[in-house]
This record gives C-alpha cells, structure tokens and sequence, in this order.
C-alpha cells in the first residue's frame, strides 16, 4: 500500500502579516504536547457501486493506526441526494452504506456538518420527513444544522453554508457573534464549515467558497485572540493561507475524484488535480498554535 504524510509545506501557503504583533508572537512560541489530535474526514461521498464502501472501511482502518481524541466529519458524507432526478431509494441506500461504515468509528465520538450533497430537496414536498437539512442532521445525530461543544478548553463551533450564495444565515451570523463574546479571552476556537471561507482554491472556482469572507473575517479580526483555525472541505483540494492571525486548512477529500481514477488534469491515480485521496490530523495546542498533516491513502 502506497501511503504518505503530507506536513504543512505539502499545501499551498497564502499568508498576511496585516495585523498586530500579539498573535504573531503567539504563533511563534514554542510547542509542548498537543492538548487535543482531531482526525478530519470531508467529502466522503458513499454510494454502494464500485466497492467504495469497503475501500473506505480500508481507509477507517489506516486512520485508526493513529493516536487521536475524535473525528470531525465534514459534509458531503454521502455521494449525492442534491439533484433533480435523485429518488427516495437512491437516498436511503447511500444513507445505508455510511451507516455500514460508521459502525466501524471505534466509539470514536463523531461531530458532523452539512455539506451540499448532502440533502434532498427533490422530496414529494417539504413536509416530507426525508426533505432537506433535518433529516440529514437526524442521520448524522447532529444537534442542529449549526451548533458547538468544548474539549479540554478549547471551543469547536460547526456553521452550515448551504444557504443562499454560500453563505451564513442572519440567525446564525447572530449566534456566532454571541457564541464568541460568551467566550473568555484567549480561549481557542477552531471552526468547521463544509465550504471554505477562505482559500487558496478560491483562485480556481471563485463561486464554491462563502460569498460572506469578509463579514466573517472581520468577525474573527475582532476575536483574533479566539478564533485560531478554520477547516474546510468541499474543494477536494489541499490548501492553508493565514489571514489575521487566523489559519485556513482545505483539507482534501477521502474520495479524491470521486473514487474515480483521475482525468487528464489529475497528477496521479485518484487525485483531484495535485490533491491525492486522504484525510487530515490536526494537533490543537493549550496556547492555540495548531499544526495539520495530509495523510494519503490509495483504497
């Protein structure tokens, strides 16, 4: 089995030095052990076909040779239930295979978002208890389409973006602003969404990252000494850019193509232009440093 670790120079790095020299410092201080290891899996897509259910409980086996505390799921969990012409059984038995495998999570707590293939919007009507974002949430035994918990002090906050032109909603913009003034200062926060909010992929397809980047950075500026890491999915590509203190990672895809062998843009087998298949570790540190690894797999 071919197998590599991509560290943080794997991706490509944008940075700013706009800001003040408080969290560069913090940035530069030394590390200590990790107070939390985090396993990030985004853009799943499983379907029953091509045998992607058991190459993905052989990739669950490779991340399980790794030391971590929990695994944050990253939205498109399943192939597609988004189109027009997606049946109430192509839905169930792509809803059925994750289930298969996430049997195997170890009793490994799993934290969850949407992502936007995730819902059924061509259901018979609304009222339908398979139409959209709840029974998504239901499925993943997700609190809500938006919530957060807290792990050995550091604050992890899931934003839903699938609302109109990518975005966060007004009642969830107001959570998130209470959400940060409701926290003591310099307590870390790392915060998840299924699109990136910003990225370096964005150079490639400008409309799949949030519309709202600059309300919500501004947003972190003025809680910079919280919000310390962004993560993101959707792109099925690798990336990081450091904006204001704040540290972006996209972190690829588990299905890289689709679970496809690649087209005449992919580097290798499987990869989705230079991005392979894998999925990332993340270190959290007491001080909010955060360091990322890029963990290939080839299933």
């Amino acid at each position: 089995m071919k197998r590599k670790t991509w560290l943080k120079q794997a991706g490509i790095a944008a940075g700013s030095l706009i800001g003040a020299p408080a969290f560069l410092r913090k940035r530069t201080s030394p590390h200590r052990e990790p107070v939390l290891k985090i396993a990030h899996l985004t853009d799943v897509h499983i379907r029953p076909e091509n045998d992607v259910p058991e190459r993905f409980k052989k990739c669950l086996n490779d991340l399980f040779t790794h030391n971590f505390d929990f695994i944050l799921n990253g939205g498109d969990t399943i192939h597609a239930a988004d189109y027009d012409d997606i049946t109430r059984k192509r839905v169930l038995e792509q809803w059925d295979a994750w289930g298969q495998c996430a049997a195997l999570f170890e009793n490994k707590p799993v934290y969850s978002c949407l992502g936007n293939h995730d819902m059924w919007w061509a259901a018979p009507d609304k009222q339908d208890e398979m139409y959209g974002k709840n029974y998504v949430t239901k499925r993943l035994k997700m609190p809500g389409r938006y919530y957060s918990f807290t792990e050995k002090g550091w604050t992890f906050i899931i934003l839903d973006g699938n609302n109109p032109g990518v975005s966060v909603d007004d009642e969830q913009v107001n959570w998130l602003e209470k959400k940060l003034e409701s926290l003591s200062d310099n307590s870390p926060v790392l915060i998840m969404s299924h699109y990136p909010i910003l990225t370096v992929t964005g150079h490639f397809y400008p409309n799949d990252q949030h519309s709202d980047a600059d309300k919500l950075s501004r947003l972190f500026y003025r809680h910079q000494d919280k919000v310390k890491c962004c993560i993101s999915g959707h792109m099925h590509l690798l990336d990081e850019a450091i904006y204001n203190g704040t540290t972006y990672y996209c972190n690829g895809a588990v299905s890289g193509f689709w679970w496809g062998d690649g087209n005449e843009r992919s580097a290798d087998r499987g990869y989705y232009r230079e991005t392979p298949p894998g999925y990332a570790i993340l270190s959290l540190y007491e001080n909010g440093q955060t360091k990322r690894e890029y963990i290939e797999h080839d299933f």
